[in-house]
């Protein structure tokens, strides 16, 4: 199986033609949501992708802060068989898009050359969080049909079995499965990530920790300098009072809650001075090691209902773009990241212009629930074109997927067999 990547495209806008790309997107929306206009589904790889339309940031083109497009996908690698595919299959609507944007290719041009002008744009991130790590889109399909299966057999020979125990009832499954020249695969475990990338993730583990501890000397005289600074900072913030126009939280209602996943993204301005930027930057960093490392296995600090989420800087660090595709409503997405890594929100959001007032890094703000929703809402921008590739399954069904999978032909004991069948 692949391991996943963050793909994130942006393409300045000209003031002028602004206005055009959003009617673009509002019409291919219409034509067909959930990325159907543009083909996303035949796209090999993808697990979920956007397009949209970020503002101007402060000061527009003129601070080098322009509206911009920006696609954004979740994909199995390798990079360049997603882009290759993308402008195979997608090359002509997304066209429409970038068109308005300086020196895409049009036309006749090569399919080479759009993927030349793709990679000119890409935008690296600063962290990216994906929920179980090297569980492809395949693999996640795959494991959907094999319930679905199990379940249609019991459900039609539900009254032959009725009775049997749990050892006979998973044999009868065993036998179904083995029988299915179709689900053949679901025998084997699948295949993890490729070899050089799981040793480049054990020495990228092992180098960051050993990195700190040659930079302790440092540390421990920088710290309290860097906490003393801190604190003298949140003194002076100013948290903004503002609340979300009533157009505004109708737009994006318009394209929240039709199935079982939301997509969720925003930009917002980091506070000015080198200070917060280098916060930032290092707090992002410490976000990724955690999240590449640790929070890989389905469980975000507590939080288990994100299936991919990324940060990353635009307009030469001066903004930050939040996206996430997360399980049922924005509500309780908010209220889960609240109640349970309220903390972790504030190192990161906290360094964002007009954020709650924070203490020390973590403390407060979005403890302030109500002025951090409308903090998040305020921020937030319509996601015009969303894909998803299973949006019938939520980050549970998916993991419960895997364990019927994992335990249909392992050796189970006999409270192993009835927990297994317990999943069906």
């Amino acid at each position: 199986m692949p391991h996943q990547l963050a793909v994130t495209i942006r393409a300045p806008v000209p003031p002028e033609r602004v206005a055009d790309v959003r009617r673009v997107l509002a019409e291919a929306n219409a034509k067909g949501p959930f990325g159907t206009y543009f083909h996303l589904s035949d796209v090999k790889g993808i697990h979920f992708a956007r397009l949209l339309l970020v503002p101007e940031g402060p000061g527009g083109s003129r601070a080098g802060m322009p509206a911009s497009v920006v696609y954004m996908s979740e994909v199995d690698a390798p990079l360049h068989e997603h882009l290759a595919d993308l402008v195979r299959k997608a090359g002509d609507e997304l066209g429409e898009v970038f068109a308005h944007c300086d020196g895409y290719p049009q036309g006749d041009a090569s399919a080479r050359a759009r993927i030349a002008w793709l990679r000119a744009h890409r935008v690296p991130h600063e962290a990216f969080y994906v929920n179980t790590v090297g569980r492809g889109r395949t693999q996640i399909l795959r494991e959907a049909r094999l319930h679905a299966a199990i379940q249609e057999f019991l459900d039609e020979h539900g009254s032959a079995l009725k009775g049997a125990g749990p050892a006979r009832l998973r044999a009868a499954v065993q036998e179904y499965v083995a029988g299915r020249d179709d689900l053949a695969w679901a025998r084997s475990r699948p295949v993890p990530p490729a070899l050089w990338w799981r040793i480049r993730q054990a020495v990228h583990l092992v180098a960051v920790p050993l990195a700190v501890l040659a930079l302790l000397p440092f540390l421990v005289f920088a710290l309290p300098v860097w906490t003393v600074l801190l604190r003298l900072h949140e003194l002076r913030d100013v948290p903004s009072r503002a609340r979300p126009a009533r157009e505004h939280e109708r737009e994006l209602a318009g394209y929240e809650d039709f199935v079982a996943q939301n997509p969720f993204t925003a930009v917002g301005s980091v506070k000015p001075g080198r200070f917060r930027r280098i916060t930032l930057t290092v707090i992002l960093f410490v976000v990724d090691y955690g999240v590449r490392h640790f929070y890989n296995r389905g469980d975000l600090a507590g939080v288990k209902t994100i299936h991919f989420a990324r940060w990353l800087f635009v307009d030469g660090g001066r903004r930050v773009i939040f996206a996430s595709n997360y399980d049922g409503s924005l509500e309780s997405y908010m209220d889960d990241f609240i109640d349970k890594v309220a903390w972790g929100l504030n190192a990161v959001f906290g360094n964002g212009l007009g954020y709650p007032r924070v203490r020390w890094l973590v403390g407060a703000g979005a403890k302030d629930e109500l002025a951090f929703k409308y903090y998040l809402r305020c921020h937030q921008l319509p996601t015009q074109v969303w894909y998803s590739a299973y949006d019938t399954l939520t980050t549970h069904n998916i993991d419960t997927n895997t364990r019927i999978r994992a335990g249909l032909f392992a050796r189970l004991g006999p409270a192993e067999t009835e927990a297994w069948l317990a999943l069906l």
